[in-house]
């Protein structure tokens, strides 16, 4: 078995004959293999080969240590970096808080809601884009079941969104960097799919633009912003019957880069991607969540709508 001075001369010889990356003349060598472990040399003890011996000892210590030195160095350092990033890092609700309507208003409804959400996103450090997904439009503008009453003085973002999470049907859901209103019939995983990689690549190297409002809009108002920014073909083209049946798009966004872009987008238009070569081709999502809740209250009564009383054609 070799002793502790043993292994360390063979350590010193092999660091100093071993490269791990390929050297030229003037870099310490041509690559060099590195050699098995040899015994010490017959005089080792003695004369010119102990002198030789104490000299490599204290050399091959002296580079262990400083490797293992510089090793652990490093690890409070990922440490303590790990902690300030986990401790600088707020969540939406508090950078929501900081952000006041910039109306004043008492009760969000179909009327105002959108406007006031949209325009009052401003830019912050945890959230790039507030989204209105079909489900809540539908609540705003086709049930008219959004009656959410903001009581607050001074009321912010994060007073408004919790009105609406708590007094109607609609639920919030951050999926970084976008903030997603919703309803249970909204599926929130949208649908992009990849047949060319170097497209997809360039498109996450582009951004949209650095700010952004869309209140209600519909495919022709998005798509010439989309296809200028992402340098990208973008089908379906303007005026073209395929995106008749696109919702419209409500959302706000900030410094969105190209693939989050197409995910708001997605999520906002109920529509689903494919990437092709040079192309972005969006189509209708057809994945259905569930019903809207509660459709008793908007719907009438099917039973008292077939009775021949309540039907003039039956008479």
């Amino acid at each position: 078995m070799m002793t502790t001075s043993q292994i360390l001369y063979c350590l010193d010889f092999s660091l100093s004959s071993t490269n791990l990356s390929r050297r030229g003349p003037g870099r310490g060598g041509h690559f060099k293999s590195a050699p098995l472990p040899v015994p010490l040399p017959a005089n080792a003890g003695r004369g010119e080969g102990n002198h030789r011996f104490r000299q490599a000892v204290p050399k091959a210590e002296m580079r262990f240590l400083m490797m293992t030195a510089a090793f652990f160095k490093k690890v409070p350092l990922l440490i303590a970096f790990a902690a300030a990033t986990a401790c600088g890092a707020q969540s939406w609700q508090e950078d929501f808080a900081k952000m006041p309507l910039t109306e004043k208003v008492s009760e969000l409804n179909g009327g105002n809601c959108a406007r006031v959400l949209l325009n009052s996103f401003k830019r912050n450090s945890s959230t790039q884009a507030l989204i209105l997904m079909p489900g809540a439009t539908d609540e705003l503008y086709f049930f008219r079941r959004v009656h959410a009453w903001v009581t607050n003085a001074a009321p912010t973002m994060l007073d408004a969104i919790a009105a609406l999470t708590n007094q109607t049907y609609i639920a919030a859901t951050f999926k970084p960097p976008l903030l997603i209103l919703h309803t249970v019939e909204d599926p929130l995983d949208p649908i992009i799919v990849v047949h060319d990689e170097r497209t997809a690549e360039r498109i996450r190297n582009h951004h949209f633009e650095k700010h952004a409002v869309f209140d209600d809009r519909d495919w022709d108002h998005v798509q010439p912003a989309l296809a200028f920014d992402l340098n990208t073909k973008v089908l379906p083209g303007l005026r073209s019957h395929d995106s008749h049946h696109f919702f419209r798009h409500s959302l706000a966004e900030f410094d969105l880069n190209g693939w989050d872009t197409l995910e708001a987008l997605a999520l906002a238009g109920k529509t689903r991607v494919t990437i092709q070569r040079k192309l972005i081709i969006f189509q209708g999502d057809t994945r259905y969540g569930g019903p809207p809740p509660h459709l008793e209250d908007f719907l009438p009564d099917k039973a008292s709508a077939a009775t021949p009383a309540s039907n003039p054609v039956a008479r």
